[in-house]
């Protein structure tokens, strides 16, 4: 069995949130990336993935993009988001992510264990692309409320951060 560690020297780490409410309209969908995480990524010797583990530093998300809003997202409001994101949302608690069965079909690969956010594990799901070149891609869509996060909202509710957001990795495994 071979260990490769991934982090932010070997791909990316993402978070997309999306807006909602009847002032959707001046808010903004955002793409935020991790800037401190790594994970473990253990391989068969037929190269079929057997286990992840990984750990990300919720205080290291910075915006990279603000997509749809009115205006451009100022350096003031990437500050702010950054601020609600580690104090009322994930509230400084690292993320963490171990499996605990993982199964293949052709170039997909099923991915299940758990998930540690905002002190809160619970069970996720997703689907992860394995390439002949060692990229590892995949999409895990979370539902924050089902963590206990109470999503973010503004101008007295007429503007929402949707529940789901989804968590993005796009990473190559390390050649020997």
């Amino acid at each position: 069995m071979a260990t490769h560690q991934l982090g932010p020297d070997t791909g990316t780490l993402k978070v997309k949130t999306y807006r909602e409410g009847l002032a959707q309209k001046i808010g903004h969908d955002l793409v935020i990336e991790v800037e401190r995480w790594e994970a473990q990524v253990e391989l068969a010797p037929d190269n079929t993935l057997e286990s992840i583990r990984l750990s990300a530093d919720s205080g290291s998300l910075q915006v990279l993009e603000g997509n749809k809003g009115v205006k451009p997202l100022s350096d003031k409001d990437r500050r702010d988001i950054r601020s609600s994101i580690d104090e009322k949302v994930l509230r400084g608690k690292p993320i963490t992510f171990e499996s605990s069965s993982i199964s293949t079909t052709g170039g997909a690969v099923s991915v299940k264990g758990d998930l540690t956010m905002a002190d809160a594990t619970r069970q996720a799901t997703f689907e992860l692309e394995l390439g002949d070149d060692g990229r590892v891609q995949g999409t895990l869509a979370v539902t924050q409320s089902e963590w206990g996060i109470k999503p973010y909202r503004g101008l007295m509710g007429a503007l929402k951060v949707r529940d789901e957001v989804e968590i993005v990795v796009d990473a190559k495994l390390p050649t020997a």
